[in-house]
């Protein structure tokens, strides 16, 4: 019975998933730029740290790898609405979405799972092997990503990593979900973009805010997708305090899915198709 009802869904998953694989010019394009976005970080992380002043909770190579795990992972950021889905909306192509025999939620989630991991896929590899291995090799072992703390940080990180996945995936949900409301999603990426970018520790990693603000910066959900894994990875956060950040990040998707559930049954029951 529960293969019956799961095997939609995972066959969604891996069209959607095989589909996005064939993207490599922009993959690779991707990769260009985070590499330059990675080092300019870095640098200005580097004269941060050289000034000398005030005693950040992480030190500069775990900075430096807190700076280079955000960039391979960059795709995983729920900050812009699937650009398919908002052209159904657009082009009422969301009303076959009301015929389909599966849960228009767990579709659309299905989608966006596949959507979030391809892309983070094809660019991961190059910059984590790049930055970890390369680096070392000519000469920039200082701007170079560490390997994890501990078999057992390594275990946890990649824990973590699985929730950051279905995290990211219940958001973007949600944000597609948002553009049957509001017909185009530029108004919801402006939005996100710079939300997800600060809140989540990408373009300043968590721990250098001011020691006021941390219990609330640690507890909101954007966090789980950028600070919490990346303090599992070298130890910054470990044994009982990494798991609770896990626990964390399944709370928050959870909340998320329920959330997008009950919104997307109220939308469709809502939903009118003008034209002809």
């Amino acid at each position: 019975m529960f293969d019956t009802l799961v095997r939609p869904y995972l066959a969604i998953f891996a069209a959607r998933f095989l589909t996005l694989l064939q993207y490599r010019a922009a993959a690779f394009a991707g990769i260009v730029t985070q590499f330059w976005f990675g080092a300019i970080m870095v640098m200005a992380l580097s004269a941060f740290y050289a000034d000398g002043r005030g005693s950040p909770s992480i030190s500069l190579a775990e900075a430096i790898t807190y700076i280079w795990l955000g960039q391979a992972f960059l795709g995983l950021l729920p900050w812009n609405v699937d650009p398919e889905i908002a052209l159904m909306m657009r082009t009422g192509n969301v009303a076959y979405e009301r015929l389909r025999p599966v849960d228009t939620y767990f579709y659309w989630f299905a989608r966006a799972l596949a959507w979030r991991a391809a892309v983070t896929l094809l660019r991961s590899i190059p910059i984590l092997i790049v930055t970890s291995a390369v680096f070392a090799f000519v000469g920039l072992g200082a701007w170079s990503l560490r390997p994890p703390s501990s078999s057992e940080s390594l275990a946890l990180f990649v824990l973590s990593m699985t929730a950051v996945v279905h995290l990211s995936a219940a958001m973007t949900t949600l944000l597609n979900i948002s553009v049957v409301w509001t017909i185009s999603g530029q108004g919801i990426n402006v939005i996100t973009n710079s939300l997800v970018l600060i809140l989540s520790g990408m373009v300043i990693p968590l721990p250098l805010f001011p020691e006021w603000a941390q219990p609330v910066l640690f507890v909101q959900p954007l966090a789980g997708l950028v600070d919490i894994p990346y303090r599992i990875y070298f130890a910054n956060l470990s044994g009982r305090e990494a798991l609770g950040g896990i626990a964390l990040q399944i709370c928050w998707t959870m909340v998320f899915i329920v959330l997008g559930h009950l919104l997307m049954a109220h939308t469709m029951r809502r939903i009118q198709i003008q034209g002809g």
